[in-house]
């Protein structure tokens, strides 16, 4: 297996101490971030791994940072820490393609857990574990509206054709597509069908089930 990283971005000294620790006690090698200027400075998108995002720092937001690198097609899934008032900016941040948030103080179980399931996805999507058998097993995620609107994607029907097509109004299948995004561990159309392009066939045949 390659190198593998996990991306601390945390602005408070004791939080990110402590989570590099817990991750250590694991095994896994981190890398430490005081701000989002100073991870887009230095971190090498070419590592596989994750990232743990605080939603609330000084400067540049973690918010703001998801932004930039949703617009760079960021490939490594990003992990949110929130402070008790972010909840509902945290599930924001789900539905664009985050997969899942934190509420700290962390929960060290909880948070290793999560961890596992980031490096799982990423190293499906760089195909170290990319085989049908675990993509089968990620689309069993799927509720079945789900897997419908995920087989209409692949057929490059849009938000609004799908809408009528299943009787639903629009923003409920952007709902659905961004909770299906996030099981699948994909942020975009092309990232669903560039990964999942082998079970395409099953998936497609859910939508008139």
């Amino acid at each position: 297996m390659p190198k593998t990283i996990i991306r601390v971005v945390e602005d408070d000294p004791s939080v990110r101490n402590g989570l590099e620790y817990l991750l250590m006690s694991e095994g896994y090698e981190s890398e430490l971030y005081e701000s989002a200027e100073a991870f887009l400075a230095g971190d090498a998108a070419s590592v596989p791994g994750c990232i743990i995002l605080d939603i609330r720092m000084p400067g540049m937001s973690g918010l703001e940072l998801q932004n930039i690198l949703i617009e760079r097609k960021y490939p490594h899934p990003i992990i949110f820490l929130s402070g008790h008032g972010d909840i509902d900016i945290a599930v924001g941040a789900v539905k664009k393609g985050a997969l899942d948030f934190l509420q700290k103080p962390v929960n060290a179980d909880k948070f290793l857990e999560i961890v596992q399931e980031a490096l799982k996805l990423d190293q499906l999507r760089t195909g170290n574990l990319y085989n049908p058998q675990d993509l089968l097993l990620l689309a069993e995620k799927l509720t079945d509206r789900e897997k419908q609107i995920i087989g209409l994607i692949f057929q490059d029907i849009s938000n609004k054709s799908i809408a009528e097509r299943l009787n639903l109004s629009p923003r409920t299948v952007e709902n659905h597509r961004a909770a299906a995004y996030r099981k699948l561990g994909v942020n975009s159309a092309e990232q669903l069908k560039d990964k999942f392009f082998l079970i395409k066939e099953k998936l497609e045949a859910a939508v008139n089930s």
